[in-house]
């Protein structure tokens, strides 16, 4: 009878240590250097995966199993975000195999009946810290603990290109990382596994499982964001998820935002109205010294660079420094493009996006002194092209794409940037495009307002943060869906 290896629940001198398996070389996908050192959202895929551990309560210790040639590297990147779990970052093997064996041996002055080790993908940057929390919780009775996630394709065996099987989908996962051992378990698998002359697999719970069989393997429910990035389009699909990855963004108390926002310096253009004075208003409850600027209170022209440079130049003199600059101004023309006049072409072109790199390259100096943060807003109309506001929709798409590029150059001097998606908000700018609305149908622009605060007082960049409503009754929601007409 399987022996179901457990033990007391975890007690305090259980030590949980997580190892970084970041090896790959990159050439599979065509690339010069491993795709873990490749930028998204301001950071590399591995200092996002290091941070998952870094601040994941219950993982004591991080170790770092990097390509042999890019150690330095890794190193470097450490150092850099300050991730104070990672005690070593230690050479890779020529195999996984024999890479997890370097980690097993580099963890041979621990106890291995009071640790836990758990092996994760360096090149998986999306893990929730539910599922690093789910195999802790599992290593509490069980020996050995994978991640799945159900398989959504039909999995047929083959050989020589011809079906011989088909199996039942229903009892089918999808295998992810991290995979989660006691120390003991796994050094015992491999023990057993090096004196087999044909020894090969592909992962760590395939070593569990084939040679020590009576540990069972309980399997932690994954998810479908805990993705690998192993070809090219995982990149590009990577990139996207973590713009949109609005879920991940945390959100502060109001003791919270007097103990970050007090003293701070914050710079708020379009801040008379809307959005923009919702951020200010709630900056200024908190002690932050704000700054409001805007064409009809300040006659500040944001597609000005003269103004926007003054504007700038007056804060930092009243108080020193600029933490935060909030860009909510816009304008919102509707109609055929091929009715439009030039003027308001201009205008949309210069207030929309020109305004935005205006105030982007006069903002940085500030912010790189301060390691502060700039935040943008865009429309949900950035995803697709939309008739009778084209001008809107492209330059919003312009500035998300701004937000990301700045996200990277910005990177190595530690300033942040990031970008508000919100739903159809109801703003004095959309009321006089849109006139009145159905009750209901609009997010308020508060709400708006304090996930931006939460925003800026983030460690996020490069992201594109969703802001939606709650779901409404049947009625309302059918109302809000025959409105075809940008988010803000």
């Amino acid at each position: 009878m399987p022996v179901n290896n457990q033990r007391p629940a975890t007690q305090p001198s259980t030590r949980n240590v997580a190892v970084v398996l970041a090896g790959g070389s990159g050439q599979r996908i065509g690339l010069a250097t491993p795709k873990q050192l490749l930028k998204i959202a301001g950071k590399t895929i591995l200092e996002h995966t290091l941070t998952i551990f870094e601040h994941a309560p219950g993982v004591d210790e991080v170790l770092v199993m990097m390509n042999p040639g890019f150690v330095g590297d890794a190193e470097a990147i450490v150092k850099k975000a300050g991730l104070s779990k990672v005690t070593r970052v230690l050479p890779g093997g020529t195999s996984r195999n024999a890479t997890t064996q370097l980690a097993l041996d580099a963890l041979g002055h621990l106890p291995a009946e009071t640790t836990n080790v758990l092996f994760h993908d360096a090149v998986r940057p999306m893990l929730s810290q539910r599922v690093v929390a789910d195999c802790l919780t599992a290593l509490e009775t069980y020996g050995a603990v994978d991640v799945a996630i159900p398989s959504s394709d039909t999995i047929i065996e083959v050989d020589e290109d011809v079906i011989t099987d088909v199996p039942t989908r229903s009892r089918l996962r999808r295998g992810q990382t991290p995979q989660a051992f006691r120390l003991a378990t796994i050094r015992d698998a491999y023990a057993k596994a090096w004196n087999d002359p044909d020894f090969q697999a592909t992962d760590d719970c395939t070593v569990v499982l084939r040679y020590s069989p009576d540990v069972p393997i309980h399997v932690v429910a994954g998810e479908e964001q805990n993705m690998k990035v192993t070809q090219p389009v995982d990149i590009f699909i990577a990139d996207k998820l973590f713009q949109l990855s609005s879920a991940g963004t945390p959100e502060f108390t109001d003791e919270d935002y007097t103990a970050r926002l007090s003293g701070a310096t914050v710079v708020v253009f379009g801040g008379s109205y809307g959005i923009g004075a919702g951020v200010a208003d709630l900056a200024e409850k908190h002690g932050a010294r704000v700054f409001r600027y805007s064409r009809s209170a300040t006659r500040t022209n944001v597609a000005n660079p003269a103004d926007v440079a003054a504007a700038l130049e007056q804060a930092h003199s009243a108080t020193g420094r600029i933490d935060f600059v909030v860009n909510t101004a816009g304008v919102l023309r509707i109609g055929r493009l091929d009715q439009t006049d030039d003027a308001t072409v201009e205008e949309t072109l210069r207030v929309n996006y020109l305004a935005p790199v205006n105030i982007a390259r006069a903002a940085f100096p500030y912010l790189a002194q301060s390691k502060g943060q700039l935040l943008l807003y865009t429309s949900s109309s950035y995803t697709r092209g939309r008739g009778e506001y084209s001008l809107y929709s492209s330059t919003k798409a312009a500035t998300v794409n701004l937000t990301q590029a700045l996200a990277d150059e910005w990177s190595d001097d530690g300033v942040r940037i990031n970008c508000i998606n919100p739903e159809r908000t109801q703003t004095p700018m959309r009321s006089k495009a849109f006139g009145e609305e159905p009750a209901g149908s609009l997010l308020s622009a508060d709400k708006v307002a304090r996930t931006s605060v939460d925003v800026l007082l983030s460690d996020l960049t490069g992201h594109v943060v969703d802001v939606r409503r709650e779901e409404l009754p049947a009625p309302a929601a059918e109302s809000a869906r025959s409105v075809r007409e940008p988010a803000q």
